[in-house]
């Protein structure tokens, strides 16, 4: 739960910042939103999942 979170507060974040900088117009974000909340809808989401959740992990294992 807790990545699902900060994922959807990063691209939150990433998606004003191209709002604020001309590079995605609102209709553009509208869809990309709508696009996300279908496809949690359909029977990809598990796998979606999984591979973010995996990616994260690879992700927090690393160490510089």
């Amino acid at each position: 739960m807790a990545i699902s979170i900060s994922v959807v507060l990063l691209f939150l974040i990433l998606a004003v910042i191209f709002l604020r900088s001309g590079g995605l117009k609102f209709s553009h974000a509208l869809v990309c939103m709508l696009l996300g909340f279908f496809l949690a809808g359909t029977s990809m989401a598990p796998t979606i999942h999984s591979g973010l959740t995996a990616t994260a992990d690879i992700v927090s294992s690393l160490h510089p």
